[in-house]
């Protein structure tokens, strides 16, 4: 049985008869198909968001520059379990930190950003040789040619 035709019989039998009573199975089915399409457009991604900003704070090194929550930037000085040290400014001020409060890592962003560019270079380069040798290719054909003639 199709689920529209399930879902249609029993709005059209509790709309036409006070007395008879909605199957509680389809009841359970709609709540478990919109709990599913929660958890898999609400909850899933933001567990995956979750596991990679906590992968991140696990993953500093120090000479990492960080961005914090609230908009501070600076150099990890120091690490401890929960908390680290941060060094901000010209004048290099000392702050000490909890591992939460980390937003973005900015020298591993730096380092895919220069990774995506270079990869980026690399493939331009590899097609402008290709189209350059296809290129000394064509006119060889077409000096062959003309020297047929």
């Amino acid at each position: 049985m199709n689920f529209m035709t399930l879902l249609m019989s029993n709005t059209a039998a509790s709309g036409s008869a006070g007395a008879q009573q909605s199957n509680p199975f389809s009841m359970l089915l709609i709540m478990g198909i919109m709990f599913g399409a929660m958890y898999i457009f609400m909850i899933r991604p933001q567990k995956k968001k979750q596991k990679e900003e906590q992968q991140m704070r696990d993953s500093l090194q120090i000479g990492d520059e960080i961005t914090t929550i609230g908009g501070i930037i600076g150099r990890v000085v120091t690490i401890k379990d929960d908390s680290l040290i941060i060094e901000t400014g010209a004048d290099r001020n000392k702050m000490k930190i909890t591992r939460w409060a980390i937003q973005t890592n900015n020298t591993a962003a730096e380092k895919a950003e220069a990774e995506r560019a270079a990869a980026a270079e690399a493939k331009k380069a590899e097609r402008d040789a290709k189209i350059e040798e296809e290129g000394k290719k064509f006119a060889k054909k077409k000096k062959k040619k003309s020297d047929e003639e």
